[in-house]
């Protein structure tokens, strides 16, 4: 049996990855808000400091896996905290029980959005690590209107993409063994999605921000199989990879030839 820490484990894609992982017979440490058994708000470092002091204690200091799916999609400046901060931060904090595990594995929920137009400011910020700058990049960027503070999600999700690439080479990552990976979902269907699919024009607004030629919009379980066997003791060699669980999304707005 592993341990597995899920963060987002309340709604959504946490919360469909933290029942698979219990179906399958291992053990699940779920931090959220609310409903989990960790709660903390990643939001904030000192949040952070909690959720990662709680989870050492749930896990007695030895944590297999890790799957950080918590998010949010506001157009406003908290999205950069917990979309990004959030993340890295709360995953470096638990790198010391990983390295206990034999088999260590992290993944985190990136998005398609992360290909979206995006502040490279905010981004740049981001990969800094310099929290407050970032802050007051987003603020600016809600403060110019909803158009503007949706950047703050793109941009986000960028630069945790970047990050995943960055760090999975370095030696406090491939070097103690932990492969390090992210999931990019297109459309998924959840509670927070769902009213939106629900009317014909909101199904539109989306369908073309995010074309799905195979089998259209995915339930969160589909994401969760792939997040499982990232984590799993299966995956020895992928790592760094930002993998587009999106139905074809990515392919069509990118078209076949991204090395160029």
């Amino acid at each position: 049996m592993r341990t597995y820490v899920v963060t987002g484990a309340a709604s959504g894609i946490g919360a469909a990855t933290a029942e698979l992982i219990r179906e399958r017979g291992h053990k699940v440490i779920g931090v959220d808000l609310r409903d989990a058994e960790v709660t903390a708000d990643l939001s904030t470092q000192a949040g952070r400091l909690s959720a990662i002091s709680q989870t050492l204690e749930h896990s007695e200091g030895k944590i297999d896996a890790v799957i950080a799916a918590a998010g949010i999609s506001a157009p406003n400046a908290i999205t950069v905290s917990v979309n990004y901060f959030g993340v890295t931060r709360y995953l470096e904090g638990l790198l010391p029980a990983l390295g206990l595990s034999q088999s260590p594995r992290v993944a985190v929920v990136s998005s398609m959005a992360s290909i979206q137009q995006n502040s490279a400011e905010l981004v740049d910020a981001l990969l800094a690590g310099d929290e407050e700058a970032a802050l007051a990049i987003g603020a600016a960027l809600e403060a110019a209107g909803p158009r503007s503070g949706y950047l703050n999600y793109p941009s986000s999700k960028r630069a945790l993409s970047r990050w995943v690439r960055r760090e999975c080479i370095s030696e406090k990552w491939a070097g103690a063994g932990i492969p390090l990976n992210a999931v990019a979902p297109g459309t998924v269907i959840t509670n927070m999605t769902r009213d939106l699919l629900a009317t014909e024009e909101g199904k539109s607004m989306v369908d073309q921000n995010v074309p799905m030629p195979l089998n259209y919009h995915s339930e969160a379980v589909v994401i969760a199989k792939l997040l499982l066997w990232l984590t799993s003791a299966e995956n020895t060699h992928v790592t760094g990879q930002t993998i587009y669980c999106d139905g074809g999304a990515e392919a069509t707005l990118r078209g076949d030839d991204i090395w160029s």
